[in-house]
């Protein structure tokens, strides 16, 4: 509270530090703590005239490590109230400072103190990283399996694409492998050390996109219990996918595409502006080409994204690979339900690859493990797999093949999609690889 003194220090502290606020009325410190963070708070123990006790400083400092628990304070307190110093480590202070201060002491400390303060920072990011990866790490199986000529044509792609920070869009079906693609050009890239952070755009609501990819201050709205780092922070020099980017309104996607051009995030509740050093890579199941034709996706959007795009092939164009990927399937189930089954026979391959899967190689990972569950003999069958809907084989769909014309080819495979998801709009946009918009639109233009 004695302003010589503040700027005493400020004079000593500004050729050493990047910027030092000063404050001689302790009522406003919520309001400091609100609007910016510090690397170091040097604290004084007594604010009203003639008092000694210390009680003040102790309750800012209660109060500085409720809102920041991570927060390196340093108490200042009068020659000869050392016990009242020890007091004030014991309850949470990085360190204390005697006045009237030595300089390089005072400056030793504040040093000692900031590398304390990095050390938090690190040990925090670390522990969420952590937190963040044990969540999302949810994989079917650890390396892409495939022998397939399409196949051998993304792991080409991959191989040119990984080494750079170039960003990726990966395109392809439900079921096709997105996210184990983007895994893949992360290992193989520079930031393979760092984070792969995985964000699913289609389960984050309009509501908590801010405060999920960005993160927040305590406090800052109703739910807010704690200072979080988005996803955005901690993919800092590692990765961050953004799974399903084609479900983004377009306000979310404005907020996203200034968040790029910007390379800054934002915590809700402050105004500070963190750095960011992050490898993007994207991926949907959309048409995210026919979006920007229809404006439901931002074009400026699209050219941050897909510096390189990959197109993942479906299933039923890679159907040299289903022998591989259904013995894989076979040694994880067998292995995860305990029973014998060593393999599957000729016929049950040939009926596989008769289907059409339209749910990829997810469906046929599904079906394997269905059957795992259900056989009674040590080699899967095609007996195994009769419960594989028959409408959807190969060549076998309701739609006429030999009606060329493409509104009547549009309207069936429409009309088949709803047929199959019970009228549940949302499922059939998300078979079809269209917005619920678009496919609203194409229902009114065939009179559905």
């Amino acid at each position: 509270d004695d302003e010589d003194v503040l700027l005493a220090a400020k004079l000593l502290l500004k050729k050493h530090a990047h910027q030092v606020i000063i404050e001689k009325n302790p009522k406003k410190i919520p309001f400091l703590l609100n609007n910016d963070t510090y690397d170091v708070i040097l604290l004084d123990m007594n604010f009203s005239k003639d008092t000694t006790s210390g009680k003040e400083g102790f309750e800012w400092l209660a109060h500085i490590l409720e809102h920041d628990p991570s927060a390196v304070v340093i108490m200042i307190t009068a020659f000869g109230d050392v016990e009242m110093a020890v007091r004030a480590l014991k309850e949470g202070a990085t360190d204390f400072v005697l006045k009237p201060w030595q300089n390089e002491k005072l400056l030793a400390t504040i040093s000692t103190a900031i590398k304390l303060k990095k050390s938090y920072k690190e040990v925090d990011k670390l522990k969420k990283a952590k937190k963040q990866l044990e969540e999302d790490i949810n994989q079917p199986f650890k390396d892409i399996i495939g022998r397939s000529r399409a196949i051998q044509d993304v792991f080409n792609l991959i191989e040119k694409v990984a080494k750079t920070d170039a960003n990726v869009l990966i395109l392809g079906e439900n079921g096709t492998g997105k996210e184990l693609i983007a895994r893949a050009i992360h290992q193989r890239s520079l930031r393979k050390d760092n984070s792969f952070i995985s964000v699913d755009m289609g389960a984050i609501t309009e509501t908590l996109f801010e405060s999920e990819l960005f993160g927040h201050k305590k406090g800052a709205f109703t739910d807010a219990k704690e200072d979080r780092a988005g996803r955005f922070e901690i993919a800092n020099e590692g990765t961050l996918f953004l799974d399903e980017i084609g479900n983004l309104s377009l306000p979310l996607q404005s907020k996203l595409l200034t968040v790029l051009q910007n390379r800054t995030v934002t915590r809700i509740g402050t105004n500070k502006a963190i750095n960011i050093d992050i490898r993007l890579v994207c991926a949907t199941n959309m048409n995210i080409h026919d979006m920007v034709q229809d404006n439901t996706f931002r074009q400026d959007l699209l050219y941050r994204i897909n510096t390189v795009e990959i197109k993942l092939p479906p299933l039923r164009d890679r159907l040299d690979d289903i022998p591989l990927l259904a013995e894989h399937f076979i040694k994880q189930y067998a292995k995860k339900y305990r029973k014998e089954v060593k393999g599957i026979s000729d016929d049950a391959i040939h009926k596989l690859k008769k289907y059409n899967w339209p749910g990829n190689i997810r469906e046929l990972q599904h079906a394997i493990e269905r059957a795992i569950i259900m056989t009674d003999d040590n080699t899967l069958d095609s007996a195994d797999f009769l419960f594989l809907s028959p409408g959807a084989s190969s060549g076998g769909s309701d739609v006429n093949t030999d009606n060329l014309n493409l509104d009547e080819v549009e309207k069936s495979v429409i009309q088949k999609a709803i047929n199959i998801h019970d009228g549940n709009i949302s499922k059939a946009a998300e078979e079809l690889g269209l917005t619920r918009a678009s496919l609203y639109r194409r229902l009114e233009k065939h009179g559905l």
